[in-house]
């Protein structure tokens, strides 16, 4: 397994800065499915103790992110179709629903903000640019100000970021326009069509899922 890249800390905050880089890796598909991870190995490579390392991974454990198996080995959950099938239908609703309440909250001045981490993140050299992704999101989500439906879709995001770490490595992710419906969907915003926006969105996320299709049809075949 290639070891993920996992920033330091901030030794003054050790406990959630320790869960928000964990969060982070996981957004970013530095995990695969089925990954192994050892405490000592994460405390090493994030440069703190053991203590607070075991308790973000409590809370990955709590959001799904993490399987504690009986053998008390940690465990990124395994490829499974109907897993993969339950996020995406998850992932739909959820997002949708947070994208319309953003929307009756949104005015100008954070459509333009969106717009502009769009053009900012057309200067990134990485493809696919998973981190400038997630803040195109949630920047978006985060306008909702819903103290329910954002802390759902954070645990759905983890959840997936396994999935991504396989997403990243498809060729046919690399031919995406990366930002195309995200474009689409600033262009809703500023016409304030709901259900284009949320059209959009649809297709944003139903494409990444579609990069993993064949490796769900070989899953079920095995099943």
């Amino acid at each position: 397994m290639n070891q993920p890249r996992l920033a330091r800390i901030d030794q003054s905050k050790l406990r959630e800065t320790v869960y928000d880089a964990l969060k982070g890796a996981f957004t970013r598909g530095e995990f695969a499915p089925g990954d192994v991870l050892s405490l000592r190995d994460l405390a090493d490579q994030l440069g703190c103790s053991m203590t607070p390392v075991r308790e973000a991974v409590r809370r990955l454990v709590a959001e799904g992110a993490l399987i504690d198996t009986p053998s008390r080995t940690l465990m990124v959950p395994p490829f499974d179709a109907r897993r993969i099938s339950d996020l995406k239908a998850a992932r739909l609703a959820l997002e949708s629903l947070t994208l319309r309440a953003a929307m009756a909250r949104a005015g100008d001045c954070d459509i333009d903000a969106l717009d502009a981490l769009l053009t900012e993140a057309e200067t990134s050299p990485l493809r696919p640019d998973l981190e400038r992704n997630y803040a195109f999101h949630f920047a978006l989500y985060s306008l909702s100000a819903s103290p329910v439906l954002l802390p759902l879709i954070e645990a759905l995001w983890m959840q997936y970021g396994a999935y991504l770490n396989l997403v990243i490595r498809e060729q046919s992710a690399l031919q995406l326009e990366e930002h195309r419906h995200h474009h689409e969907i600033v262009a809703a915003l500023r016409a304030g069509d709901a259900d284009a926006a949320v059209a959009a969105l649809t297709r944003d996320i139903e494409r990444s899922f579609a990069v993993l299709s064949h490796r769900i049809e070989e899953a079920v075949r095995h099943a």
